[in-house]
């Protein structure tokens, strides 16, 4: 997973509350179980103007030329909620979406942001208007999230929550696993002190004596 630590890029604003996880990727759109091939289909009922076509609205946000190249998202509360499809962060990932600026996420989709690279960066309500107008004008913000703040260049600054496990998962570029294994060290000593204290509890070969497993970090 590539780590992030700060990104300035342009900001799309998509204020709508409750944008779930079939707007985000319609399931006719969901032609595979792979990460790939999705990009098109994002938001495919808004952004296109006949159910399966690819002819763009003019009316949709990421049809405008100023937000072509968005890498961060502004949208409304409770963003990604509905049905726990990861192919609605797939989608948003290979469109090119880095960051999504929201005041709240279903908590299943926060998550799944987090595996593919993504901050969901929550801000006050009146905060996502204040920067989905700051948008509006000039697109391009900065999210630090070392600083844990959206930064509009020369003007306002915003903070941001996201709980510490993943910004250290997203500074470092881990996935849940790689985060667990910084602390094999831990781990293997723990296990070597309950192997000592109540060793009855590992497998044993009478002929070659106790089962060696492997460690943590093998």
């Amino acid at each position: 997973m590539q780590p992030f630590t700060t990104l300035t890029a342009v900001a799309a604003p998509l204020m709508r509350d409750n944008v779930d996880t079939d707007a985000i990727i319609p399931s006719r759109e969901i032609r595979s179980v792979a990460k790939i091939g999705l990009a098109d289909g994002l938001f495919a009922g808004w952004r296109y103007l006949t159910p399966g076509g690819r002819d763009p609205d003019p009316a949709f946000v990421l049809n405008d030329h100023r937000y072509a190249q968005a890498q961060i998202l502004v949208a409304g509360a409770n963003f990604g909620c509905g049905s726990s499809r990861e192919h609605a962060a797939w989608a948003l990932a290979e469109y090119g979406f880095r960051a999504i600026v929201a005041p709240s996420f279903n908590p299943i989709f926060r998550n799944n942001c987090i595996l593919n690279g993504m901050v969901p960066a929550v801000v006050a309500s009146r905060h996502a208007e204040e920067i989905a107008a700051a948008s509006s004008g000039e697109p391009t913000l900065t999210v630090d999230l070392i600083a844990r703040e959206i930064r509009r260049a020369g003007g306002a600054t915003w903070p941001f929550a996201i709980d510490d496990e993943a910004r250290e998962m997203l500074l470092e570029g881990l996935d849940a696993v790689a985060l667990t294994l910084k602390q094999a060290s831990h781990i293997h000593a723990l296990r070597e002190q309950d192997r000592a204290e109540r060793p009855w509890v590992y497998l044993t070969d009478k002929k070659s004596g106790p089962f060696i497993t492997p460690s943590v970090s093998e």
